[in-house]
């Protein structure tokens, strides 16, 4: 008999609606003494069963959820379902996998694997564990991807943010197979990426980026283009490819810049050139010379990673904004990126009308994009949701 997790009364309807987060705040009970890691079920203040989860009393989440079925197991069986489901809609549905293909195959709350994420890099998988109770269970998942995918290798990254809010002890390493040799090269829309899967930030390169990439092309030909956070060249080297007359690409890491010089060489962009400088005063000096380009990308870290952060990130998108309507010709494209999930597409677009009275421009919304597919937002959990992208047109 697994461990009891008693709600409190009218706490219960975000998890029979299959959100799968349960706060310590909604708990009004335990019974019986889970360890951390264990299976436990999920009731109603009134005994009604909900769910079945795996506990962590390290955490705020104190259960992540993950099956509403009375009598199914957590075991390897339902990893395994979830797992093929998970495959069928890259595989089957998107057609991303493949030699020299990347994708996300794994997305977390969005494929029902609350704290695991699982990318495809051309042969080889990269596991990273936000929740110890999927951590706990690496080798399940790695016997099961290894059976599902037949990979080079399986490594595991891991996310030194979250490691402290959940328990986790992990080292970076080899789960199985053989790491590579170099970084990984792959194909997006044309343009080629060298990758790396060892030591780049996340699991190497920003899948979440693929749609707002190809938006970038749309609008770069025959202008000058300013990626400002390009980390290995993704926007740049995609507006490049598009025909634009001049790239230039800031980012503060020596290693990213370097290796994005490299991802220019292999695709013959000699139109782009790359710049390792804080971009905050990066953008500062340009406004100070009086440069002028005709497209500017910002994709910034996370700002926000909890809601006591936000206002203080609003201001930084605020003045990232600002600096580049002191770099945008008349008629120039601004594209702003935003990864925080706490801020929403509204504060962004409010931001930007607020910015522009003030610099005294009329700003057009173009498009707005959100996260690719291989990246789905689960209804039952919003917060699902957290890429925004605005293409705006600044006169």
């Amino acid at each position: 008999m697994s461990a009891s997790v008693i709600l409190k009364a009218r706490r219960a309807k975000p998890f029979f609606s299959r959100h799968p987060w349960v706060y310590a705040g909604a708990i009004a009970q335990v019974q019986g003494q889970p360890s951390d890691g264990d299976e436990v079920e999920v009731f109603s203040h009134g005994g009604h069963f909900i769910a079945r989860g795996l506990y962590n009393s390290r955490s705020r989440v104190r259960v992540r959820l993950y099956c509403w079925e009375v009598n199914r197991a957590l075991d390897e069986g339902f990893w395994r379902e979830r797992l093929d489901q998970a495959l069928h809609l890259r595989r089957d549905v998107l057609g991303w996998l493949g030699p020299g293909k990347a994708c996300r195959l794994v997305f977390s709350e969005g494929d029902g694997l609350s704290g695991l994420t699982v990318d495809w890099y051309d042969g080889w998988v990269v596991m990273q564990f936000t929740g110890l109770g999927l951590a706990l269970r690496r080798e399940i998942f790695t016997k099961l991807l290894v059976e599902l995918l037949h990979p080079r290798g399986i490594l595991l990254r891991t996310e030194k943010s979250i490691a402290p809010l959940e328990g986790l002890d992990l080292t970076e390493s080899v789960l199985w197979g053989d790491p590579p040799q170099e970084p990984v090269l792959i194909e997006e829309d044309g343009v080629m990426f060298l990758v790396d899967l060892l030591g780049g930030q996340k699991t190497g390169f920003y899948l979440d980026q693929r749609d707002n990439r190809r938006a970038v092309r749309r609008y770069a030909t025959g202008r000058r283009v300013l990626d400002a956070f390009c980390y290995t060249g993704g926007f740049a080297l995609h507006a490049a490819y598009a025909g634009a007359a001049e790239v230039l690409g800031v980012d503060s890491s020596s290693s990213a810049i370097q290796l994005a010089q490299k991802n220019a060489e292999r695709n013959h962009l000699r139109q782009v050139r790359f710049v390792e400088a804080e971009v905050f005063r990066f953008l500062e000096e340009q406004a100070r010379n009086r440069e002028r380009y005709g497209l500017i990308i910002l994709d910034p870290p996370k700002f926000a990673h909890r809601q006591s952060a936000v206002e203080n990130a609003l201001k930084g998108y605020r003045r990232l904004l600002a600096l580049s309507f002191l770099l945008l010709e008349s008629g120039g494209i601004l594209v702003t990126c935003c990864c925080s999930g706490l801020i929403t597409m509204d504060m962004l677009e409010e931001l930007s009308n607020q910015v522009a009275t003030k610099a005294r421009r009329h700003v057009q919304i173009l498009e707005r994009h959100y996260q690719p597919p291989d990246h789905p937002i689960a209804v039952a959990c919003r917060e699902s949701s957290y890429l925004k992208c605005l293409v705006k047109r600044v006169c």
